[in-house]
């Protein structure tokens, strides 16, 4: 199996999650009418509204489907209904289930990201995950520019040094690796230019911090085709990362 296309499949219907896993899930944020209508009863009232305040149509209908489709998720390793679960927010926005005595797994920890129509899902336990996903377009007009902005001045500058062919995915491999340590550390996105990655084609990435690194795992993979994602979650030893499942909703 390519490891950076892995084999996904469906969830078995008894889904356990053991300490050393983690788990990543796929889904598509087309979803049908009345799978949306049904996921959209889920929702708090307070996704609702935020919802409501989609001004795209589009973007308003992906959000039910991944919100819908996380809280589906959660449920089963909780054991509870979907509706019933209660998120909290960190200073940064990054969601939480508040934990309750009835839940299953009060260790649960879990974090998302969408591109384009692809959504995607960390799950693990008493582990900071993160994740990110992005649609690798092409061309990007203002890659230069980006990369000033966001970038470190090593980073700029090995993107810029590579064939034109190669830097559009270079660059979306590098944001992805920099955006899922910060979902996982739980910071705003405006340190994009605090995290420093390893861009060396055909290498795998390798995060660069100022602080000890040794404490977070990476891992790149490419969900669909014209997608890339990275992985970041927290780990004891560099030596035992986490066993993944890859598990997908649906058909696609």
């Amino acid at each position: 199996m390519n490891n950076l296309m892995p084999e996904w499949v469906l969830p078995p219907e008894n889904l356990a999650l053991l300490s050393n896993e983690v788990h990543v899930w796929q889904a598509s944020l087309r979803q049908p009418p009345e799978q949306v209508e049904r996921l959209a009863k889920l929702l708090s009232v307070e996704e609702q509204d935020r919802a409501a305040r989609f001004r795209r149509e589009r973007d308003r209908l992906h959000f039910i489907s991944g919100r819908g489709l996380l809280r589906e998720m959660l449920g089963r390793y909780l054991a509870i209904a979907p509706a019933q679960i209660q998120f909290g927010y960190g200073d940064h926005g990054k969601p939480f289930v508040v934990s309750a005595p009835e839940l299953k797994l009060t260790d649960l920890q879990f974090n998302m990201s969408h591109g384009h129509e692809l959504a995607l899902y960390a799950i693990g336990r008493d582990r900071p995950v993160g994740i990110d996903v992005e649609y690798v377009r092409r061309p990007v007009a203002d890659l230069e520019q980006l990369t000033q902005r966001f970038f470190s001045k090593r980073e700029h500058a090995t993107l810029l040094a590579l064939p034109p062919h190669q830097r559009v995915k270079t660059f979306f491999r590098g944001w992805t690796c920099k955006e899922a340590y910060l979902k996982a550390i739980g910071t705003g996105l405006t340190e994009l230019d605090q995290v420093e990655v390893a861009l060396t084609p055909d290498i795998p990435p390798k995060l660069i911090l100022s602080s000890d690194s040794t404490g977070w795992w990476l891992h790149i993979l490419e969900p669909q085709p014209d997608y890339t994602a990275a992985l970041v979650a927290a780990i004891a030893e560099p030596s035992q990362p986490p066993h993944l499942h890859y598990w997908r909703i649906g058909s696609e």
